[in-house]
Parts: C-alpha cells; sequence; structure tokens
C-alpha cells in the first residue's frame, strides 16, 4: 500500500513546488516551505527537480534534520547546496542554520564567519519568524566568541519580536549579559533600551550593600517607569529586593576546633571575628556570630536542623571536604551556605551552596592570564607528583590554551637529584652539546661552545613549595637557561622574610594575596598584634576569613550581579557559575633577597 502512495506523494510534492515557482519572484525569494513528508521522500524528490526546487527541498531537509537531533546529517545535506546560486532568502535561511550547527559542535567562530554574510542585510524584509531565529542565533554567537555587548544589544534589538516564554528568557538573557560587563561598557548606548540597562547595572554596581542597591533600584525605575526592565525585573533583581526586606543578622560559623584541621579553623575565626569586630566598630552592624565544633557533629542534617530552629539565615562552613561533599549531594539545603572548601569537581551542587577557598586552582588561572599579559605565548608547566599538582597543571593547561597560548610541555617536578637532568631534557639541552660534539669531531679540533637552551619556549610555569623551588632557579642558571622567565604560584612563598631563601629564588614571578603583600592593610596589623603568625604563611588563612566575612552578606548581590567583583585581602573575589568564589591575585617577584610587589599592568 505504502509503495502505491509514494508516487502519489512525490507527484503532490512537485505540483506544491512547481505552483510556488510559478507564482512571480522577487529577487529576495522565498524560504523553504517543509511539506508534510519525511527527510528521506524531501530528498528523493530534490534528486528529480530542477536546481531551484531542488535547493528548496534540500534546505527544508536539512532543517528538519537540525530539529530531528541528526546535525551530522543535516550538515551533510547543507553540503550538497551551492550557496551562490541561492536567492537571498535562501542564503540566510541556509546561513542561519549553518550558524546553528556549528555552535551546537562548538565552533563558535565558524558559525560567526556564518554570519558575516552580505545576504543577512535583507534580514528585515523575511518573515518575523526567520528574523526572531537569526538574531537570537547571532547573540548567541557573539555571547559564544566573548562579545557580550554585542550579544546584549542583539537581544534588546530582538527583543519587541518576542512574545511568551521566549519572552521572558530572552529578557533574562539580557540582563545576565549586562550585569556581568565591566563598568566601562555601561555606558555610551544611543539605543534607549540599551543605555537604560546599562545605567541600571551602572546603578547597582556603584551601590555597596543590599540597602543601597535597593535604592538603586527603586531610584532608577522612578527615572526610566516604561524601560522592559522597569514594567518586569529580572528575577536576580526580584531576589535582590527580598534580601533588603530581610537583612543578615544571624550567622553560624562552623568549623572543627580539634583533629588536625584544628590550627587552620583557628585562624580562619579569627580571621572572621577580627572583620567583624572591625566593622561593628565603623558601621555599628548588630550581627550575632555563633560557634559550632564540626568536629563533634554526629550528623549534618542534625546541625542544620537545629540551626534553623534557632534562626540562623546564614552558615559559614564546613572545612573539612567529607562534610562539604555530603552538602554537595543533597538537592536543597535548608539554610544558605558558604563552604570554605571545595565538593568534587563537576559534582551538580544544590542551589543554597556557596565554596570558597584558596584553590590552587585559582593561582594557576592567575599566571596563565599574567603570562599572556605580559607577552609570553609557549610555555613549560612543572608541578608537583600526586592529584594536587595535577589538579594545578590541568587548571594551568585549560585556561592557557583558552587564552590562546601553547603548552609545550608539562610534567610532575622530579625530585631535586633528578631535576637537573629534567630540565636539561626539556630545554633540550643535551642535542645543544651534541651538535656541538659533532661540530667538534668533524673539524677534528676542540670547540669552546656554551650549550643552548631551546628557543620555541617563553616561561616556566612552576608550581612548587618553596624547598623544590629553591633548585629551580640555580639549576636553569647552572643550566645556561637563567634568561628564561618562571611564573609561580604563591605555594613557594614561606613569607618568612629569609634573605638567603630569597636569592635562591631571585627573579620568579609570584602570584600572592594582598594580605601577605601589604604590610600596612589595617587589618592586618591589629590582627598581628594579637597574633603574629598572621604575618607569615598563616595570613593567606587569616585573609580568607576575614573575605568570609566579607562576602557572608553579598552571596545574592554576586548571584545579581554575576559580574560584580569584591576587593578582599585574599584577592580579587568574584562568584563562577558553579557558584565558587574565584580568586584574582596581585604579583610579586624575588628581587636582591626581598620581595617586591609588581605592577598591575603587564610587565614590560
Amino acid at each position: 500500500m505504502m509503495a502505491r502512495l509514494r508516487p502519489l506523494l512525490l507527484i503532490c510534492l512537485a505540483a506544491m513546488l512547481s505552483a510556488c515557482a510559478s507564482s512571480p519572484s522577487s529577487t529576495l525569494g522565498e524560504l523553504p516551505r517543509t511539506p508534510q513528508a519525511t527527510t528521506q521522500q524531501l530528498l528523493q524528490q530534490a534528486d528529480s527537480s530542477d536546481p531551484e526546487q531542488a535547493a528548496q527541498l534540500r534546505l527544508a531537509a536539512a532543517d528538519q534534520s537540525m530539529r530531528q537531533s541528526n546535525p551530522a546529517q543535516a550538515r551533510s545535506i547543507l553540503e550538497q547546496i551551492q550557496l551562490d546560486a541561492l536567492k537571498p532568502a535562501q542564503q540566510i535561511f541556509a546561513l542561519t542554520l549553518q550558524a546553528e550547527l556549528a555552535l551546537a559542535a562548538e565552533q563558535p567562530r565558524k558559525a560567526e564567519q556564518a554570519l558575516q554574510h552580505p545576504a543577512f542585510e535583507r534580514l528585515g524584509e523575511l518573515p518575523v519568524e526567520q528574523q526572531i531565529r537569526t538574531q537570537l542565533i547571532r547573540a548567541q554567537v557573539f555571547e559564544a566568541t566573548n562579545q557580550p555587548l554585542a550579544a546584549a544589544r542583539e537581544r534588546v534589538f530582538t527583543a519587541p519580536l518576542l512574545s511568551g516564554q521566549q519572552a521572558r528568557d530572552n529578557h533574562e538573557a539580557i540582563w545576565k549579559l549586562i550585569s556581568a560587563l565591566p563598568a566601562e561598557q555601561l555606558h555610551g548606548a544611543t539605543e534607549p533600551d540599551l543605555a537604560g540597562w546599562q545605567a541600571l547595572a551602572a546603578s547597582l554596581k556603584q551601590a555597596g550593600t543590599v540597602a543601597q542597591q535597593q535604592r538603586a533600584i527603586d531610584d532608577w525605575i522612578a527615572q526610566n517607569p516604561q524601560h522592559p526592565a522597569a514594567q518586569q525585573l529580572p528575577e536576580p533583581l526580584l531576589k535582590l529586593r527580598e534580601l533588603a526586606d530581610q537583612p543578615l543578622t544571624h550567622i553560624a560559623l562552623l568549623l572543627p576546633m580539634e583533629g588536625p584541621l584544628a590550627n587552620v579553623a583557628r585562624a580562619l575565626r579569627d580571621g572572621f571575628l577580627a572583620a567583624h569586630l572591625q566593622t561593628r566598630q565603623s558601621a555599628g552592624q548588630e550581627l550575632r556570630i555563633e560557634l559550632y565544633d564540626s568536629a563533634r557533629l554526629s550528623s549534618i542534617d542534625d546541625f542544620y536542623r537545629q540551626a534553623e530552629a534557632a534562626g540562623v539565615q546564614l552558615i559559614v562552613g564546613p572545612l573539612e571536604k567529607d562534610l562539604v561533599r555530603q552538602l554537595g549531594e543533597r538537592e536543597q539545603l535548608p539554610i544558605t551556605t558558604l563552604a570554605l572548601n571545595y565538593s568534587d569537581a563537576g559534582q551538580q551542587t544544590p542551589p543554597q551552596l556557596f565554596q570558597f577557598g584558596l584553590a590552587a586552582e585559582d593561582e594557576a588561572r592567575e599566571v596563565a592570564r599574567r603570562a599572556w599579559a605580559d607577552g609570553h605565548r609557549r610555555a613549560i608547566a612543572l608541578a608537583p607528583r600526586g592529584d594536587w599538582g595535577a589538579r594545578i597543571l590541568e587548571a594551568f593547561r585549560q585556561s592557557w590554551q583558552e587564552t590562546g597560548g601553547t603548552l609545550v610541555a608539562a610534567e610532575p617536578l622530579a625530585e631535586p637529584v633528578e631535576l637537573a637532568n629534567q630540565i636539561a631534557d626539556l630545554l633540550q639541552l643535551r642535542n645543544s652539546e651534541s651538535r656541538a660534539q659533532q661540530l667538534s669531531s668533524t673539524i677534528d679540533t676542540a670547540t669552546a661552545s656554551q650549550p643552548s637552551r631551546r628557543q620555541d619556549v617563553d616561561f616556566i610555569f612552576l608550581a612548587a613549595t618553596p624547598q623544590q623551588a629553591q633548585q629551580v632557579r640555580p639549576t636553569l642558571i647552572f643550566q645556561y637557561a637563567g634568561d628564561l622567565p618562571v611564573y609561580a604560584t604563591s605555594h613557594l612563598h614561606a613569607a618568612n622574610h629569609d634573605r638567603t631563601q630569597y636569592l635562591d629564588l631571585e627573579g620568579i614571578r609570584f602570584a600572592e594575596t594582598p594580605w601577605l603583600l601589604d604590610s600596612q592593610l589595617p587589618l592586618r596589623q591589629e590582627v598581628e598584634r594579637k597574633w603574629p603568625q598572621a604575618g607569615g604563611s598563616l595570613g593567606r588563612l587569616y585573609a580568607m576569613g576575614a573575605d568570609a566575612y566579607l562576602l557572608a552578606p553579598r552571596l545574592n548581590q554576586l548571584l545579581a550581579l554575576p559580574g560584580t567583583q569584591l576587593e578582599g585581602l585574599s584577592g580579587i573575589l568574584s562568584l563562577n557559575p558553579q557558584q565558587r568564589i574565584e580568586r584574582q591575585l596581585p604579583w610579586a617577584e624575588f628581587r636582591g633577597g626581598e620581595v617586591e610587589r609588581l605592577s598591575d599592568t603587564p610587565i614590560p
């Protein structure tokens, strides 16, 4: 029966296309129509149609394949279509589909190229549905190629064409893009709606506290009553308004006061309470802080029930990774929590869980950022053996390659007795010596030559302890590679002011917390008077405790304004999409047996 119906169906398709072809056509052309037929039937008819009809059918088939989640087939079909032979409407349709396929394949540059065709100058002449489709994919491509302002502009331009859920999603996407922009990009738009979005984000970034941000929202609405965001506040700003009605007054600080983490916990606790005391003296803030010993917990769930009954609004802690992992496994938490450690990478966590720590991965990413800004492009990376070193190497590798750098080699740091051989191999010094020996034997004369290192490496990324790092710089000098810059994480800085040790690290540039680079910080001076060890390497933990206090009332602010940065004592703090606090650190260099802070601008 189906065999008899198939020819009839194909005749109907041919008649439909013939009717379209016989109607008057403009230079614009018509968009493909998708008859009630399978992809295979469309392609079969295309094989027996004239070129124009065949192109229409294949475009319809490619679009249908894409909608049926078969991108490989859609790409294959598009490759059979000669783009230059199409009219502008079909070119726009085909190129939009190409861009969608490229973006789905994580090839945003290819998608961007597809959308730059001259045919798009006539997009405004096409039906609204096609305009929406093209403009939304264009916005996504701008975002994927790190052009958030252009993406926001495209979405603002598209917004009047949208309705229903599509309009709501676009509205939220505009705010997500605009709120993440740096301050210098929050002005200058000539389009009224975009300028209004920029002004809203700018006013919120200038306000410090939740109450000040609430007033900024109200003032902006009063000045822009007809703006789309005034008529419907984005969801994060609605939550921010709720916060203003419920100020933070009760925190539970959950730390292990016994066991192997007790010293770390005490430094965190003292930094947190010192920041609280300083804030209370300057602002008269009323905030109740209760201390709980996580080492004595019988059940994390029992603790949450107890804290909820006591009216706790925020929990800071726990510190133990196992407890943080347990919290990460929950679908929901009854109380917003700022954990002072991290759950497993890739673990789906509840929306109430935020995570903060002195992550070595942050510093690895910071090295990549700084080295690139300093003009370097090719790196060798060294880190200790084991899980910690592997995580640092991977974080550096990912960040460096995303930036555009080349990682020539990445290896675990050898033991001191093997370090010289490892560096010689990495820098291909033995090849240089071998060439010199071959030359000498060829001319039968002793050749006075100094081994030379490979020239396709710009710098070494080093993650190491002070003792390990002390071996690296002298080894580089001994191996005729003393001119090779070394960028490192803070772990090589013991902060003990040992001139002899610092001379062994001469010239190494490293990321470090503001706390340990500025002895004149008022809170550091106050803390050091009580706990002198805060001026040494433990100072990083005191800084983290103080920054946990800084973050406590601002977590939902960071959610509402994703690009917000807080100047903390452990670094410049921001929130990533996984609700982990990331740090950007200042830079220093060992010079003449001292630590010298570097400018925030690239090193010449």
